[in-house]
């Protein structure tokens, strides 16, 4: 097992320590994450979201409750694959592909990795083994997809003008490019990509299936700004803020990638604490998001902590990072979230089903434990919404 994430991810824009490295390739793949890209995202968001839509629609009918979080986690895989890659996966209906198991394994890896003697453990070798398939599997995957697509360009061929295009072209004025790191770019925001929005759209559901009256606040919204129709559009995005309020505050108390940590120079003093310096400091949003001295009543789920009105918990609330190292994708992440949700509180009532521990699994990022299973009823009197 790997000792470190590096293997993995190998030097990509996340775990690359080298800051001048690291700021040339946030300049090669920045294009790919503005937002006068992403808008034009919309069609492929509302595609995939529509396939889940109708894939729990299924389920309702057969009267199965639904893990809602391996849900996202499908959902969450094939918008990362389409958008970014021009890959059609279609795991949400396909339950045997092998992508979200191996995303999973390898999580788990990361996890164990940090502990240099896991693999001298009794009983791990087949555990291993399995990450080691794993990790084997995405990155062979983002090899070839990168050199089909690096093939169809050279050839002339139309291509679609998707993420992995904008940074080939990109790549393409980088002299010293090192192919292997487009393929470890691949790898994080394939996992990326998929992981942590499955997780916070896994986490969003389970709070407002505890809270019926924020649930129904959140409904009115929907049915106000968008209705009956099927396509949501950008400009539909901004006119749901409670929406936002509930996202947000689904981060505040499961930040999906709850620590972030920074390499400290030259000294320090932070509030009368002297930090030395060659240091490296962790800074944990999952604990500064539940201290009573930022947040009152902390372990509250109340989305109007975000409201317009409301002070900004500035430095207290960074659940994407911050400054020039916070996360590239986090417009990408945070459009995606907001047309899936606003599909599922459009279409359908959900409660938790039975007795559920609200648990959480550190694999690197957070997850529910239990998988936030739910059922679902379709939602047919609600005014704007008509019958689905």
């Amino acid at each position: 097992m790997p000792p470190t994430i590096v293997p993995l991810m190998g030097n990509g824009l996340v775990t690359d320590q080298d800051n001048e490295h690291w700021r040339k390739q946030r300049n090669m793949i920045d294009p790919a994450f503005r937002r006068n890209y992403l808008v034009g995202l919309m069609e492929p968001f509302n595609e995939k979201a529509e396939a889940l839509m109708k894939k729990l629609s299924e389920k309702i009918r057969s009267n199965r409750k639904v893990k809602m979080h391996d849900m996202m986690s499908r959902l969450a895989l094939d918008v990362i694959a389409k958008v970014a890659f021009g890959l059609e996966m279609d795991c949400v209906n396909d339950d045997q592909t092998p992508f979200p198991q191996a995303i999973l394994l390898v999580m788990k890896g990361l996890t164990e990795s940090l502990n240099p003697w896991a693999k001298y453990l009794p009983g791990k070798q087949a555990f291993i083994r399995d990450v080691q398939k794993s990790a084997r599997l995405i990155r062979q995957t983002g090899k070839e997809c990168i050199e089909r697509r690096q093939r169809a360009i050279q050839k002339g061929e139309d291509v679609p003008e998707d993420i992995l295009t904008r940074i080939l072209n990109a790549a393409d004025l980088e002299e010293d490019c090192n192919p292997e790191i487009l393929v470890d770019n691949f790898v994080t925001f394939f996992i990326g990509g998929q992981e942590t929005t499955a997780n916070h759209l896994a986490f969003s559901v389970m709070e407002l299936a505890r809270n019926p009256e924020i649930l129904q606040k959140a409904q009115a919204e929907v049915d106000n700004v968008i209705g009956s129709k099927r396509n949501i559009e950008y400009e539909d995005l901004a006119n749901l803020q409670y929406l936002s309020q509930v996202l947000k505050e689904a981060l505040r108390l499961y930040p999906t990638a709850p620590a972030t940590s920074r390499a400290v120079r030259g000294e320090l003093v932070i509030g009368g604490v002297r930090i030395p310096p060659n240091v490296t400091v962790m800074l944990n949003s999952y604990v500064m998001g539940r201290m009573e001295q930022f947040y009152q009543d902390p372990l509250t789920f109340n989305p109007d902590r975000f409201s317009p009105d409301s002070a900004k918990p500035y430095f207290t609330y960074f659940p994407f990072s911050l400054g020039p190292r916070s996360c590239i994708g986090q417009t990408f992440a945070q459009m995606e979230s907001k047309v899936v949700m606003a599909k599922l509180l459009q279409r359908f009532d959900f409660q938790l089903a039975g007795e559920q521990s609200f648990k959480l699994i550190d694999t690197g990022t957070l997850r529910p434990m239990d998988g936030v299973i739910c059922t679902l009823e379709p939602r047919t009197s609600q005014r704007g919404t008509g019958n689905y």
